[in-house]
């Protein structure tokens, strides 16, 4: 499931399978290329998130437990904020692997990539979210016109759909046939719209929310 709750703020949840990496990164792909991030900064975003949703489908926890993914932003200090919430217990922690170990490097990865890093007990419920923060000089304010991605839009902005211009009533996460994040779109009249939240929108400029 994906909602928006802010301009700079994404955040949606993956389920406890392999495939959620995949989809975690191309969502991030998504958000990113609406915030005009350089292809350096993505990359290093990219490896990021799916170092920590790895690490999160690995602690373990509830078959029916999900992992939040939440992708944010501040124009203001250049930063891109990276957070995979988990309902286990324990704390990340950086360590050694030896040199016939294969794995174990996640979060040698993440310290070297993130500008900060690090993990925050959840505030209601167990688990814990892990967070890392990167330098992203070149994240810009949205365009005046612009195409986003589905996870993008907003209640009261107007979008391109069956022809012609329909006002967002309400956003909604949910589900896709294909087990990835979907974003359900409610309009004032007509039927609503279910697409995948990393398909592409267009969006009227200059509508009161954009």
């Amino acid at each position: 499931m994906a909602h928006r709750s802010a301009t700079n703020d994404i955040t949606f949840r993956l389920p406890r399978s392999h495939r959620s990496v995949p989809r975690a990164r191309a969502l991030l792909h998504a958000v990113l290329g609406d915030w005009g991030v350089g292809q350096e900064t993505l990359e290093n975003a990219e490896l990021v998130l799916s170092e920590l949703v790895t690490n999160a489908l690995r602690v373990p926890a509830p078959g029916d437990r999900q992992v939040g993914v939440r992708i944010s932003r501040s124009l203001a200090d250049g930063l891109l904020r990276l957070e995979v919430s988990d309902a286990g217990g324990g704390r990340p922690e950086v360590r050694e692997p030896g040199e016939d170990e294969t794995g174990g490097r996640g979060l040698l990865l993440v310290a070297a990539l993130a500008h900060r890093w690090g993990y925050e007990t959840r505030p209601a419920g167990i688990g814990k979210t892990v967070f890392a923060e990167l330098k992203a000089p070149d994240i810009v304010a949205e365009p005046e016109a612009r195409e986003v991605a589905a996870v993008m839009v907003r209640e009261g902005q107007k979008v391109r759909v069956w022809g012609e211009w329909r006002t967002v009533r309400c956003v909604r996460g949910d589900q896709h046939a294909t087990g990835g994040p979907a974003v359900v779109l409610e309009f004032g009249d007509g039927p609503a719209l279910r697409v995948q939240a990393a398909e592409p929108l267009t969006v009227r400029v200059g509508d009161p929310c954009g």
